[in-house]
Protein backbone atom coordinates (compact mmCIF):
# COMPACT_ATOMS: atom_id res chain seq x y z
CA UNK A 1 0.00 0.00 0.00
CA UNK A 2 2.98 2.27 -0.57
CA UNK A 3 2.00 3.78 -3.92
CA UNK A 4 -0.59 6.34 -5.04
CA UNK A 5 -3.30 4.81 -7.20
CA UNK A 6 -3.73 5.79 -10.82
CA UNK A 7 -7.33 5.34 -11.91
CA UNK A 8 -9.18 6.18 -15.12
CA UNK A 9 -12.85 5.94 -14.28
CA UNK A 10 -14.28 6.44 -17.76
CA UNK A 11 -12.64 3.37 -19.36
CA UNK A 12 -11.29 1.45 -16.40
CA UNK A 13 -7.74 0.53 -15.55
CA UNK A 14 -7.81 -3.01 -16.88
CA UNK A 15 -9.22 -1.89 -20.24
CA UNK A 16 -6.37 0.62 -20.57
CA UNK A 17 -3.80 -2.14 -20.12
CA UNK A 18 -5.77 -4.51 -22.35
CA UNK A 19 -5.90 -2.09 -25.28
CA UNK A 20 -2.15 -1.46 -25.18
CA UNK A 21 -1.16 -5.07 -24.46
CA UNK A 22 -3.37 -6.70 -27.09
CA UNK A 23 -2.19 -4.29 -29.79
CA UNK A 24 1.40 -5.07 -28.83
CA UNK A 25 0.81 -8.83 -28.91
CA UNK A 26 -0.78 -8.60 -32.37
CA UNK A 27 2.30 -6.81 -33.67
CA UNK A 28 4.83 -8.93 -31.80
CA UNK A 29 3.33 -12.30 -32.68
CA UNK A 30 2.10 -11.49 -36.17
CA UNK A 31 4.98 -9.34 -37.46
CA UNK A 32 8.08 -9.83 -35.29
CA UNK A 33 7.87 -13.54 -34.49
CA UNK A 34 5.64 -14.76 -37.33
CA UNK A 35 6.57 -12.60 -40.32
CA UNK A 36 10.37 -12.39 -40.12
CA UNK A 37 11.20 -16.09 -40.68
CA UNK A 38 8.92 -16.10 -43.74
CA UNK A 39 10.62 -13.02 -45.16
CA UNK A 40 14.07 -14.46 -44.49
CA UNK A 41 13.17 -17.69 -46.30
CA UNK A 42 11.68 -15.79 -49.24
CA UNK A 43 14.87 -13.76 -49.47
CA UNK A 44 16.84 -17.01 -49.49
CA UNK A 45 14.80 -18.16 -52.49
CA UNK A 46 15.54 -14.76 -53.97
CA UNK A 47 19.23 -15.66 -54.27
CA UNK A 48 18.24 -17.59 -57.40
CA UNK A 49 14.98 -15.85 -58.24
CA UNK A 50 15.24 -12.04 -57.83
CA UNK A 51 11.46 -11.51 -57.96
CA UNK A 52 11.20 -13.31 -54.59
CA UNK A 53 13.74 -10.89 -53.14
CA UNK A 54 11.65 -7.93 -54.32
CA UNK A 55 8.49 -9.36 -52.78
CA UNK A 56 10.26 -10.18 -49.51
CA UNK A 57 11.56 -6.60 -49.30
CA UNK A 58 8.08 -5.12 -49.78
CA UNK A 59 6.59 -7.37 -47.09
CA UNK A 60 9.45 -6.54 -44.72
CA UNK A 61 8.91 -2.84 -45.35
CA UNK A 62 5.42 -3.14 -43.79
CA UNK A 63 6.75 -5.18 -40.88
CA UNK A 64 9.64 -2.79 -40.28
CA UNK A 65 7.47 0.34 -40.21
CA UNK A 66 4.85 -1.11 -37.86
CA UNK A 67 7.18 -2.90 -35.44
CA UNK A 68 9.57 0.04 -35.03
CA UNK A 69 6.76 2.54 -34.42
CA UNK A 70 3.53 1.16 -32.98
CA UNK A 71 5.21 -2.03 -31.77
CA UNK A 72 7.93 -0.16 -29.89
CA UNK A 73 5.50 2.39 -28.43
CA UNK A 74 3.06 -0.24 -27.16
CA UNK A 75 5.93 -2.26 -25.68
CA UNK A 76 6.92 0.73 -23.56
CA UNK A 77 3.23 1.46 -23.01
CA UNK A 78 2.70 -1.92 -21.35
CA UNK A 79 5.42 -1.15 -18.83
CA UNK A 80 4.09 2.35 -18.18
CA UNK A 81 0.43 1.39 -17.80
CA UNK A 82 1.09 -1.74 -15.73
CA UNK A 83 3.50 0.12 -13.44
CA UNK A 84 0.97 2.92 -12.90
CA UNK A 85 -2.04 0.69 -12.33
CA UNK A 86 -0.54 -2.25 -10.45
CA UNK A 87 2.98 -1.47 -9.23
CA UNK A 88 2.72 -4.19 -6.59
CA UNK A 89 2.40 -7.02 -9.10
CA UNK A 90 5.10 -5.56 -11.36
CA UNK A 91 7.39 -5.20 -8.34
CA UNK A 92 6.79 -8.81 -7.32
CA UNK A 93 7.44 -10.07 -10.86
CA UNK A 94 10.66 -8.07 -11.14
CA UNK A 95 11.93 -9.54 -7.85
CA UNK A 96 11.32 -13.07 -9.17
CA UNK A 97 12.41 -12.55 -12.78
CA UNK A 98 15.04 -9.82 -12.46
CA UNK A 99 17.74 -11.83 -14.24
CA UNK A 100 15.38 -13.12 -16.93
CA UNK A 101 14.01 -9.65 -17.61
CA UNK A 102 17.54 -8.25 -17.83
CA UNK A 103 18.37 -10.89 -20.45
CA UNK A 104 15.11 -10.13 -22.27
CA UNK A 105 15.98 -6.44 -22.47
CA UNK A 106 19.42 -7.28 -23.86
CA UNK A 107 17.83 -9.59 -26.41
CA UNK A 108 15.26 -6.92 -27.26
CA UNK A 109 17.97 -4.30 -27.85
CA UNK A 110 19.79 -6.78 -30.07
CA UNK A 111 16.54 -7.46 -31.92
CA UNK A 112 16.06 -3.73 -32.57
CA UNK A 113 19.62 -3.41 -33.86
CA UNK A 114 19.20 -6.45 -36.09
CA UNK A 115 15.93 -5.27 -37.63
CA UNK A 116 17.48 -1.87 -38.39
CA UNK A 117 20.50 -3.50 -40.02
CA UNK A 118 18.40 -6.09 -41.83
CA UNK A 119 15.99 -3.69 -43.47
CA UNK A 120 18.18 -0.63 -44.00
CA UNK A 121 21.02 -2.59 -45.64
CA UNK A 122 18.76 -4.70 -47.85
CA UNK A 123 19.40 -2.83 -51.10
CA UNK A 124 22.91 -1.58 -50.43
CA UNK A 125 25.46 -2.83 -52.95
CA UNK A 126 29.12 -2.03 -53.38
CA UNK A 127 30.10 -0.44 -56.65
CA UNK A 128 31.52 -2.80 -59.30
CA UNK A 129 30.98 -5.82 -57.04
CA UNK A 130 31.47 -9.20 -58.71
CA UNK A 131 28.40 -11.47 -58.95
CA UNK A 132 30.03 -14.07 -56.67
CA UNK A 133 30.86 -11.48 -54.03
CA UNK A 134 27.39 -10.02 -54.32
CA UNK A 135 25.92 -13.48 -53.75
CA UNK A 136 28.08 -13.93 -50.65
CA UNK A 137 27.01 -10.53 -49.34
CA UNK A 138 23.38 -11.37 -49.96
CA UNK A 139 23.81 -14.69 -48.19
CA UNK A 140 25.14 -12.90 -45.13
CA UNK A 141 22.16 -10.59 -45.25
CA UNK A 142 19.85 -13.61 -45.22
CA UNK A 143 21.67 -14.88 -42.12
CA UNK A 144 20.94 -11.58 -40.39
CA UNK A 145 17.27 -12.20 -41.13
CA UNK A 146 17.43 -15.64 -39.53
CA UNK A 147 19.23 -14.24 -36.49
CA UNK A 148 16.49 -11.60 -36.22
CA UNK A 149 13.84 -14.34 -36.31
CA UNK A 150 15.61 -16.25 -33.53
CA UNK A 151 16.04 -13.20 -31.29
CA UNK A 152 12.40 -12.22 -31.80
CA UNK A 153 11.36 -15.69 -30.67
CA UNK A 154 13.67 -15.61 -27.63
CA UNK A 155 12.08 -12.35 -26.49
CA UNK A 156 8.67 -14.01 -26.61
CA UNK A 157 10.00 -17.17 -24.94
CA UNK A 158 11.18 -15.24 -21.88
CA UNK A 159 7.99 -13.19 -21.53
CA UNK A 160 5.82 -16.31 -21.89
CA UNK A 161 7.56 -17.76 -18.81
CA UNK A 162 6.42 -14.73 -16.83
CA UNK A 163 2.87 -14.92 -18.23
CA UNK A 164 2.69 -18.60 -17.35
CA UNK A 165 3.97 -17.87 -13.84
CA UNK A 166 1.16 -15.36 -13.32
CA UNK A 167 -1.37 -18.09 -14.13
CA UNK A 168 0.20 -20.98 -12.24
CA UNK A 169 3.46 -20.42 -10.31
CA UNK A 170 3.65 -24.15 -9.64
CA UNK A 171 6.03 -25.06 -6.85
CA UNK A 172 7.24 -21.46 -6.48
CA UNK A 173 4.63 -20.73 -3.80
CA UNK A 174 6.31 -23.37 -1.62
CA UNK A 175 9.93 -22.92 -2.63
CA UNK A 176 10.47 -19.41 -3.94
CA UNK A 177 13.36 -20.12 -6.30
CA UNK A 178 13.79 -18.54 -9.73
CA UNK A 179 13.75 -21.77 -11.72
CA UNK A 180 10.59 -22.93 -9.97
CA UNK A 181 8.92 -19.78 -11.26
CA UNK A 182 10.46 -19.86 -14.73
CA UNK A 183 9.77 -23.55 -15.39
CA UNK A 184 6.13 -23.27 -14.34
CA UNK A 185 3.56 -25.86 -15.52
CA UNK A 186 2.10 -23.47 -18.10
CA UNK A 187 5.39 -22.50 -19.74
CA UNK A 188 6.11 -25.11 -22.42
CA UNK A 189 2.47 -25.63 -23.50
CA UNK A 190 1.85 -21.88 -23.78
CA UNK A 191 5.13 -21.28 -25.61
CA UNK A 192 4.31 -24.07 -28.07
CA UNK A 193 0.85 -22.65 -28.72
CA UNK A 194 2.05 -19.06 -29.10
CA UNK A 195 4.91 -20.05 -31.43
CA UNK A 196 2.66 -21.88 -33.88
CA UNK A 197 -0.03 -19.21 -33.58
CA UNK A 198 2.55 -16.53 -34.42
CA UNK A 199 3.78 -18.46 -37.46
CA UNK A 200 0.21 -18.98 -38.67
CA UNK A 201 -0.62 -15.30 -38.22
CA UNK A 202 2.60 -14.27 -39.95
CA UNK A 203 1.68 -16.52 -42.88
CA UNK A 204 -1.79 -15.02 -43.16
CA UNK A 205 -0.38 -11.47 -43.10
CA UNK A 206 2.23 -12.35 -45.71
CA UNK A 207 -0.42 -13.90 -47.95
CA UNK A 208 -2.54 -10.76 -47.74
CA UNK A 209 0.41 -8.49 -48.53
CA UNK A 210 1.45 -10.73 -51.42
CA UNK A 211 -1.94 -10.16 -53.05
CA UNK A 212 -1.27 -6.41 -52.96
CA UNK A 213 2.40 -6.50 -53.97
CA UNK A 214 2.09 -8.83 -56.95
CA UNK A 215 0.08 -8.69 -60.15
CA UNK A 216 -2.62 -11.17 -61.09
CA UNK A 217 -1.57 -14.24 -63.10
CA UNK A 218 2.15 -13.56 -62.65
CA UNK A 219 4.44 -16.46 -61.84
CA UNK A 220 5.65 -14.88 -58.60
CA UNK A 221 2.10 -14.51 -57.31
CA UNK A 222 1.20 -18.11 -58.10
CA UNK A 223 4.33 -19.51 -56.49
CA UNK A 224 4.22 -17.19 -53.47
CA UNK A 225 0.53 -17.86 -52.83
CA UNK A 226 1.12 -21.62 -52.90
CA UNK A 227 4.18 -21.35 -50.67
CA UNK A 228 2.36 -19.23 -48.09
CA UNK A 229 -0.74 -21.43 -48.24
CA UNK A 230 1.40 -24.47 -47.46
CA UNK A 231 2.99 -22.54 -44.60
CA UNK A 232 -0.44 -21.75 -43.12
CA UNK A 233 -1.73 -25.30 -43.63
CA UNK A 234 1.37 -26.59 -41.83
CA UNK A 235 1.16 -24.37 -38.76
CA UNK A 236 -2.58 -23.93 -38.26
CA UNK A 237 -3.13 -27.60 -37.25
CA UNK A 238 -0.06 -27.37 -34.99
CA UNK A 239 -1.61 -24.26 -33.44
CA UNK A 240 -4.78 -26.19 -32.65
CA UNK A 241 -2.78 -29.06 -31.14
CA UNK A 242 -0.68 -26.64 -29.09
CA UNK A 243 -3.83 -24.81 -27.98
CA UNK A 244 -5.45 -28.03 -26.80
CA UNK A 245 -2.30 -29.01 -24.88
CA UNK A 246 -2.24 -25.56 -23.29
CA UNK A 247 -5.93 -25.87 -22.37
CA UNK A 248 -5.39 -29.23 -20.66
CA UNK A 249 -2.71 -27.67 -18.42
CA UNK A 250 -4.91 -24.84 -17.15
CA UNK A 251 -5.88 -25.40 -13.49
CA UNK A 252 -9.49 -26.44 -12.86
CA UNK A 253 -10.37 -23.22 -11.03
CA UNK A 254 -9.38 -21.22 -14.09
CA UNK A 255 -11.30 -23.32 -16.58
CA UNK A 256 -14.39 -22.69 -14.44
CA UNK A 257 -13.98 -19.01 -15.39
CA UNK A 258 -13.91 -19.83 -19.10
CA UNK A 259 -17.57 -19.20 -19.85
CA UNK A 260 -17.44 -15.71 -18.32
CA UNK A 261 -14.03 -14.98 -19.85
CA UNK A 262 -15.20 -15.94 -23.33
CA UNK A 263 -18.62 -14.33 -23.33
CA UNK A 264 -18.64 -11.93 -20.34
CA UNK A 265 -21.36 -12.28 -17.71
CA UNK A 266 -24.03 -11.04 -20.12
CA UNK A 267 -23.34 -13.79 -22.67
CA UNK A 268 -21.90 -16.64 -20.60
CA UNK A 269 -24.98 -18.74 -21.34
CA UNK A 270 -23.94 -18.61 -25.02
CA UNK A 271 -20.58 -20.27 -24.28
CA UNK A 272 -21.17 -23.25 -26.59
CA UNK A 273 -22.32 -20.96 -29.39
CA UNK A 274 -19.24 -18.78 -29.01
CA UNK A 275 -17.01 -21.85 -29.26
CA UNK A 276 -18.74 -22.73 -32.54
CA UNK A 277 -18.24 -19.17 -33.80
CA UNK A 278 -14.52 -19.36 -33.03
CA UNK A 279 -14.26 -22.71 -34.82
CA UNK A 280 -16.17 -21.20 -37.74
CA UNK A 281 -13.67 -18.34 -37.88
CA UNK A 282 -10.80 -20.81 -38.20
CA UNK A 283 -12.80 -22.67 -40.83
CA UNK A 284 -13.20 -19.45 -42.81
CA UNK A 285 -9.42 -18.94 -42.72
CA UNK A 286 -8.91 -22.47 -44.04
CA UNK A 287 -11.46 -22.01 -46.82
CA UNK A 288 -9.94 -18.77 -48.13
CA UNK A 289 -6.39 -20.11 -47.90
CA UNK A 290 -7.50 -23.39 -49.48
CA UNK A 291 -9.05 -21.62 -52.45
CA UNK A 292 -5.86 -19.59 -52.86
CA UNK A 293 -3.76 -22.76 -52.89
CA UNK A 294 -5.94 -24.76 -55.26
CA UNK A 295 -6.78 -21.92 -57.65
CA UNK A 296 -3.96 -19.36 -57.42
CA UNK A 297 -4.96 -17.90 -60.80
CA UNK A 298 -8.58 -17.46 -59.76
CA UNK A 299 -8.25 -16.24 -56.20
CA UNK A 300 -10.89 -13.92 -54.72
CA UNK A 301 -10.40 -10.17 -54.83
CA UNK A 302 -7.35 -9.11 -52.87
CA UNK A 303 -9.52 -7.31 -50.30
CA UNK A 304 -10.94 -10.73 -49.35
CA UNK A 305 -7.54 -11.62 -47.91
CA UNK A 306 -8.03 -9.06 -45.18
CA UNK A 307 -10.65 -11.41 -43.76
CA UNK A 308 -8.17 -14.11 -42.60
CA UNK A 309 -5.94 -11.39 -41.14
CA UNK A 310 -8.81 -9.85 -39.18
CA UNK A 311 -10.00 -13.28 -38.03
CA UNK A 312 -6.52 -14.28 -36.81
CA UNK A 313 -6.13 -10.93 -35.04
CA UNK A 314 -9.55 -11.41 -33.44
CA UNK A 315 -8.63 -14.90 -32.26
CA UNK A 316 -5.28 -13.74 -30.91
CA UNK A 317 -6.87 -10.76 -29.14
CA UNK A 318 -9.63 -12.93 -27.73
CA UNK A 319 -7.07 -15.42 -26.46
CA UNK A 320 -5.30 -12.62 -24.60
CA UNK A 321 -8.57 -11.49 -23.01
CA UNK A 322 -9.45 -15.01 -21.91
CA UNK A 323 -5.94 -15.66 -20.55
CA UNK A 324 -6.02 -12.46 -18.52
CA UNK A 325 -9.50 -13.15 -17.15
CA UNK A 326 -9.35 -16.81 -16.20
CA UNK A 327 -6.51 -16.33 -13.72
CA UNK A 328 -8.82 -14.26 -11.56
CA UNK A 329 -9.20 -13.76 -8.65
CA UNK A 330 -5.40 -13.67 -8.82
CA UNK A 331 -2.97 -11.51 -10.69
CA UNK A 332 -0.24 -13.97 -9.61
CA UNK A 333 -1.76 -17.36 -8.99
CA UNK A 334 -2.11 -18.21 -5.30
CA UNK A 335 0.18 -15.32 -4.29
CA UNK A 336 -1.46 -11.98 -5.09
CA UNK A 337 -5.09 -11.13 -5.76
CA UNK A 338 -6.16 -8.98 -8.70
CA UNK A 339 -6.68 -6.07 -6.27
CA UNK A 340 -2.88 -6.15 -5.70
CA UNK A 341 -3.20 -7.47 -2.14
CA UNK A 342 -1.07 -10.48 -1.26
CA UNK A 343 -2.95 -13.50 0.01
CA UNK A 344 -0.72 -13.62 3.09
CA UNK A 345 -1.62 -10.01 4.00
CA UNK A 346 -5.37 -10.62 4.24
CA UNK A 347 -5.52 -11.63 7.94
CA UNK A 348 -3.73 -8.42 8.95
CA UNK A 349 -5.79 -6.17 6.67
CA UNK A 350 -9.07 -7.79 7.69
CA UNK A 351 -8.14 -6.96 11.29
CA UNK A 352 -6.54 -3.50 10.98
CA UNK A 353 -8.15 -2.31 7.75
CA UNK A 354 -6.50 -1.33 4.47
CA UNK A 355 -6.55 2.42 5.14
CA UNK A 356 -4.21 2.12 8.13
CA UNK A 357 -1.57 0.45 5.97
CA UNK A 358 -1.92 2.78 2.96
CA UNK A 359 0.59 5.59 2.65
CA UNK A 360 -1.25 7.93 0.28
CA UNK A 361 -4.64 8.41 1.90
CA UNK A 362 -6.15 11.33 3.79
CA UNK A 363 -8.43 9.01 5.80
CA UNK A 364 -6.41 6.61 7.91
CA UNK A 365 -9.52 5.33 9.63
CA UNK A 366 -13.28 5.53 9.11
CA UNK A 367 -15.32 8.00 11.16
CA UNK A 368 -18.91 9.19 10.94
CA UNK A 369 -17.72 12.48 9.47
CA UNK A 370 -15.52 11.02 6.73
CA UNK A 371 -17.40 7.81 5.91
CA UNK A 372 -18.15 8.62 2.25
CA UNK A 373 -14.68 10.04 1.64
CA UNK A 374 -13.07 7.03 3.29
CA UNK A 375 -15.32 4.79 1.21
CA UNK A 376 -13.99 6.40 -1.94
CA UNK A 377 -10.45 5.59 -0.83
CA UNK A 378 -11.47 2.02 -0.04
CA UNK A 379 -13.00 1.71 -3.51
CA UNK A 380 -9.82 2.95 -5.17
CA UNK A 381 -7.61 0.61 -3.17
CA UNK A 382 -9.76 -2.51 -3.24
CA UNK A 383 -11.89 -2.26 -6.40
CA UNK A 384 -10.55 0.20 -8.96
CA UNK A 385 -8.14 -2.13 -10.75
CA UNK A 386 -11.12 -3.95 -12.24
CA UNK A 387 -14.10 -1.65 -11.69
CA UNK A 388 -15.15 1.95 -12.23
CA UNK A 389 -17.92 4.02 -10.64
CA UNK A 390 -19.51 5.28 -13.84
CA UNK A 391 -17.52 3.91 -16.77
CA UNK A 392 -16.69 0.44 -18.08
CA UNK A 393 -17.57 -2.34 -15.62
CA UNK A 394 -19.17 0.20 -13.29
CA UNK A 395 -20.07 -0.89 -9.76
CA UNK A 396 -23.02 1.49 -9.82
CA UNK A 397 -24.34 -0.27 -12.91
CA UNK A 398 -23.72 -3.68 -11.31
CA UNK A 399 -25.80 -2.84 -8.25
CA UNK A 400 -28.46 -1.16 -10.38
CA UNK A 401 -28.79 -4.39 -12.35
CA UNK A 402 -28.94 -6.45 -9.17
CA UNK A 403 -31.83 -4.30 -7.95
CA UNK A 404 -33.61 -4.49 -11.32
CA UNK A 405 -33.00 -0.78 -12.08
CA UNK A 406 -35.98 0.01 -9.85
CA UNK A 407 -34.64 3.40 -8.79
CA UNK A 408 -35.19 2.49 -5.15
CA UNK A 409 -32.37 3.19 -2.69
CA UNK A 410 -30.10 0.20 -2.30
CA UNK A 411 -30.28 -1.70 0.98
CA UNK A 412 -27.03 -1.37 2.93
CA UNK A 413 -27.54 -4.65 4.78
CA UNK A 414 -28.08 -6.60 1.58
CA UNK A 415 -25.05 -4.94 -0.02
CA UNK A 416 -22.88 -5.86 2.96
CA UNK A 417 -24.05 -9.47 2.86
CA UNK A 418 -23.27 -9.62 -0.86
CA UNK A 419 -19.83 -8.00 -0.64
CA UNK A 420 -18.87 -10.25 2.28
CA UNK A 421 -19.60 -13.38 0.24
CA UNK A 422 -19.16 -12.24 -3.37
CA UNK A 423 -16.06 -14.39 -3.85
CA UNK A 424 -18.12 -17.48 -3.05
CA UNK A 425 -20.60 -17.00 -5.90
CA UNK A 426 -18.39 -15.03 -8.28
CA UNK A 427 -15.18 -17.01 -7.93
CA UNK A 428 -13.32 -14.59 -10.19
CA UNK A 429 -13.70 -11.91 -7.49
CA UNK A 430 -11.15 -11.67 -4.65
CA UNK A 431 -12.48 -11.45 -1.06
CA UNK A 432 -12.94 -7.97 0.38
CA UNK A 433 -9.57 -7.05 1.90
CA UNK A 434 -10.60 -4.53 4.59
CA UNK A 435 -12.47 -4.62 7.89
CA UNK A 436 -16.18 -4.15 8.61
CA UNK A 437 -16.01 -0.38 9.04
CA UNK A 438 -14.27 -0.01 5.69
CA UNK A 439 -16.86 -2.21 4.03
CA UNK A 440 -19.60 -0.02 5.47
CA UNK A 441 -17.73 3.07 4.23
CA UNK A 442 -17.49 1.56 0.74
CA UNK A 443 -21.23 0.87 0.80
CA UNK A 444 -21.92 4.44 1.92
CA UNK A 445 -19.81 5.75 -0.97
CA UNK A 446 -21.59 3.55 -3.52
CA UNK A 447 -25.02 4.49 -2.15
CA UNK A 448 -24.03 8.15 -2.45
CA UNK A 449 -23.05 7.53 -6.10
CA UNK A 450 -26.46 6.01 -6.81
CA UNK A 451 -28.12 9.42 -6.71
CA UNK A 452 -25.04 11.68 -6.94
CA UNK A 453 -22.89 10.20 -9.70
CA UNK A 454 -19.39 11.51 -10.12
CA UNK A 455 -19.03 14.00 -13.02
CA UNK A 456 -17.93 12.53 -16.32
CA UNK A 457 -14.73 14.52 -16.22
CA UNK A 458 -13.88 13.15 -12.79
CA UNK A 459 -11.32 10.62 -13.97
CA UNK A 460 -8.81 10.32 -11.17
CA UNK A 461 -5.47 10.36 -12.90
CA UNK A 462 -3.37 11.68 -10.01
CA UNK A 463 -3.98 9.22 -7.22
CA UNK A 464 -6.43 8.27 -4.56
CA UNK A 465 -6.48 11.75 -3.11
CA UNK A 466 -5.87 15.24 -4.39
CA UNK A 467 -2.33 16.50 -4.66
CA UNK A 468 -2.92 18.82 -1.71
CA UNK A 469 -4.17 15.92 0.44
CA UNK A 470 -1.18 13.77 -0.49
CA UNK A 471 1.21 16.55 0.53
CA UNK A 472 -0.69 17.07 3.77
CA UNK A 473 -0.62 13.37 4.58
CA UNK A 474 3.08 13.03 3.74
CA UNK A 475 3.92 15.92 6.05
CA UNK A 476 2.30 14.06 8.92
Amino acid sequence: MDFPIFHLDFIGDRLLIAMIAILHVLINHGLAVGLVPIVAYMELIGLKHPEWDTLAYKIMFVGFIITTTVGALTGVGIWLSASLINPYSIGSLIRVFYGAWFVEWMVFVTEVILIMIYFLTWKKRKANQKPVDELITKGRHVMIGYFLAVFSWITMAIIVAILGFMMDPGNWNNDKQFWNGFANPMYVPQLTFRTFLAYTTGGVISLCLTMFFTKKDTEIRIKAVRFLSKWIFTFLPLTLIGGYWYYTMIPQGMTDNMSVALGTQQFQSYYDSLILILCGALGAVLVIVGVAYLYPKYTPHKLAFFIPVLLMFALLGYFERVREFIRKPYVIGGYMYSNAVRVSDYPLLNKDGILKHSSFVSTKKVTEENQVKAGKNVFLIACSRCHTTGGVNSLVTKFDDMYGNSGEPWNAGAMKAYISNMHMSRYFMPPFPGNDKEMEALIAYLKDLQFNPAPAEGAQTIGITTEQEITSTSNH
